[in-house]
């Protein structure tokens, strides 16, 4: 006897493996809710409930229980899928939709439309000024761009290389991360440091107390906020060792440089190595040939190696520094410079306790290929 109601002209019997696939729905929690919901029909069905009670159980309507009763009777397992639908006809054609992308996708200037990009609203207009279309949402508009993988509200800044030695200069780094230098592996006494500094780190007293996270509540830093002096964080980063030295000044300069310098070569193992590899940057505490004289003059096993204009991306302590970005400077919350310090220099404690070297993979033949590309992007030389 059907459990409240009439007996169905459909009985479900279900085979193990049925039941188990059923269940296993059922519990999946990615599952879909209607998907969930057909497999639970099923189920009761088998046991012996009527539509009426598996209706009421489930809080759906009699027919939709009878419906998928009746599609597994039917086709079994696969009767419970989705059916295609033949969908509403598309409004716009496929030129459209294309010539929309495109338009987006171009700088406005080529256009003659004094932008720096276009806004949906601006697009529209642009769209319905082609004639071809004669009506069109900015919800549309929308939803083409963003299924696109190409999104061209967005971007990002870039700068082609300036310096004409670019890629034999970033070639000496890239072969040191590589553990080679001038053709030949480094050896037991060589060590790879690479450091720069971290400017202007402000320390920036909220007005009113940070608050933590709580219950429907993310966390809430005051948006106004007193200076309260700002500091330089320097560090040197051994790239094949991962050791970590750093230490925080007024400002940056030569002689603060010099004094992270020292921090290191006079510790073990550097201040007995071979040699002490230096990869630096274009900065003023350590710019040109007259740095190398310095701090070679100063320390014996010190070899100075600059990365060309406008490759700080190929110096490794960057990754550091955006490391504490993310982690100790944001949100920004000291009551002065003082603790501003300690959490770097804490932070730093902590870091190293863990660090591994960082699993570097770009090499030369990368960079060649990069800067293929970029020259083939940069414009002929207009003719006088």
């Amino acid at each position: 006897m059907a459990r409240g109601g009439r007996r169905s002209p459909f009985v479900v019997t279900l085979t193990a493996s049925q039941r188990r696939f059923l269940k296993a729905l059922v519990r999946r929690p990615t599952a879909q809710q209607r998907q969930v919901t057909r497999a639970r029909i099923v189920l009761l069905a088998s046991a012996g409930w009527a539509n009426q009670a598996i209706a009421r159980k489930l809080a759906i309507a009699p027919n939709t229980a009878g419906k998928w009763r009746k599609r597994f009777c039917q086709e079994g397992v696969d009767g419970l899928a989705d059916r295609k639908r033949s969908g509403r006809p598309r409004v716009f054609s496929p030129v459209v939709v294309a010539y929309a992308k495109a338009v987006a996708c171009e700088l406005p200037r080529t256009r003659g439309v004094p932008l720096s990009r276009w806004s949906l609203a601006e697009l529209r207009d642009e769209l319905l000024a082609s004639g071809l279309v004669s009506q069109i949402s900015t919800t549309t508009l929308w939803r083409w761009l963003d299924d696109d993988p190409i999104k061209p509200w967005q971007h990002r800044s870039w700068i082609f290389p300036r310096d004409p030695e670019f890629a034999a200069k970033a070639g000496v780094v890239l072969d040191l991360y590589q553990r080679g230098f001038a053709g030949a592996p480094l050896g037991e006494g060589d060590y790879v440091i690479s450091a720069d500094e971290k400017t202007s780190i402000q320390a920036r007293c909220r007005c009113h107390p940070t608050l933590p996270p709580a219950k429907d509540r993310r966390m809430r830093v005051e948006h106004e906020y007193e200076r309260r002096g700002a500091l330089a964080y320097l560090a040197a980063w051994d790239v094949h060792q991962a050791r970590l030295f750093g230490r925080c000044e007024p400002s940056t300069g030569i002689a603060p440089f010099g004094r992270l310098v020292a921090q290191v070569m006079a510790a073990e193992p550097y201040a007995s190595a071979e040699r002490v590899f230096w990869v630096v940057d274009n900065g003023s505490s350590h710019r040109g040939r007259a740095s190398i004289e310095r701090l070679e003059g100063e320390w014996a096993n010190l070899r100075l190696v600059h990365l060309p204009v406008h490759a700080s991306w190929l110096n490794q302590v960057e990754i550091y520094f955006s490391v504490i970005q993310r982690k100790v400077l944001t949100p920004n919350d000291f009551t002065d410079l003082a603790e501003l310090e300690q959490r770097l220099l804490g932070f730093q404690r902590r870091y190293e306790q863990t660090a591994i070297p960082f699993d570097w993979r770009y090499t030369k033949a990368d960079l060649d290929r990069l800067l293929q590309r970029l020259a083939e992007r940069e414009p002929a030389p207009q003719a006088a």
